[in-house]
């Protein structure tokens, strides 16, 4: 159960009872259900009172959307290359030796998967060939 669910009413008049159980009924408020912190800070008002996301994973929407109101086919390549290239300066590329350590695990641990299934399969056939002859 939420804590929303748990909160107390403000006074009596806004609690209801249940006929048979006897039991509290919280009302929850619209305002008591907007998110709170970090989620509500991600919207934006607009200047005419309405709100609007802000930033979506760090990209803008405005200028999201500002790129895609051209009807010419090469500026629309060209935004679409601009954010790739953003999205690119973004990347924390690993170092040489972690590379190189990552690509040792991946090597060993598919030897390992790869001699596992050849022993099953080998397993499997000498046992097909015992019971079948």
């Amino acid at each position: 159960m939420a804590k929303r669910d748990r909160k107390a009413p403000k006074d009596d008049a806004e609690a209801t009872t249940g006929d048979d159980t006897g039991i509290d009924v919280d009302v929850i408020e619209a305002d008591e259900l907007k998110p709170q912190g970090k989620r509500r800070a991600r919207e934006r008002r607009t200047a005419d009172g309405r709100t609007k996301p802000a930033k979506a994973g760090g990209v803008d929407v405005d200028a999201e959307e500002a790129g895609t109101d051209s009807r010419n086919p090469f500026v629309r390549i060209w935004v679409f290359l601009t954010q790739v290239v953003g999205e690119l300066k973004k990347v924390i590329w690993p170092t040489r030796r972690e590379m190189v350590v990552y690509s040792i695990g991946v090597l060993v641990f598919v030897s390992l998967v790869t001699a596992i299934i050849a022993g099953l399969d080998i397993g499997f056939a000498k046992l097909m060939l015992a019971v079948f002859g």
